[in-house]
């Protein structure tokens, strides 16, 4: 008998297929939370990029990142480097811009060293993303 954590994340697996936006952005929510990221990412990719509705894409990437982790932030960088469709791109963009914990200096710091980190990945789509955000920071010489 499978134990109701096993059940809950494949209740998920199976609601990020639904024709229901909300029901999808509920399950990016609730796998984004998973502490088996690496087992869901495929899952979670899918609905980073949904193609019918960027509530999907704006609720989990808010979910993946309030992880404060690298894996999260890992997954969000990756489906911004391969999104598509321009409002997808944003809506991922709006979600890392807009964070309210990267106002507060533990919260800066922390994406600072999470991003250096991911500058370096095995992904080059996660690596080139790293090194965009780290040339943003960066003050520009004159």
């Amino acid at each position: 008998m499978a134990s109701s954590s096993e059940q809950e994340l494949s209740a998920a697996i199976r609601n990020a297929a639904s024709a229901a936006w909300s029901v999808r952005a509920a399950a990016g929510r609730q796998l984004a939370a998973s502490d088996r990221i690496d087992e869901v990412a495929d899952v979670i990719h899918r609905l980073l990029l949904d193609a019918e509705d960027t509530a999907v894409t704006q609720q989990t990437a808010e979910a993946l990142l309030a992880r404060k982790d690298t894996a999260g932030l890992r997954c969000v960088l990756l489906a911004r480097s391969q999104a598509a469709e321009t409002w997808t791109a944003d809506e991922i963009q709006a979600a890392l811009d807009c964070d309210p914990d990267w106002m507060t200096t533990e919260g800066a710091d922390r994406l600072i060293r999470q991003v250096h980190e991911l500058a370096a990945d095995e992904d080059a789509d996660v690596r080139d993303e790293a090194q965009r955000i780290l040339a943003r920071l960066r003050p520009r010489s004159r």
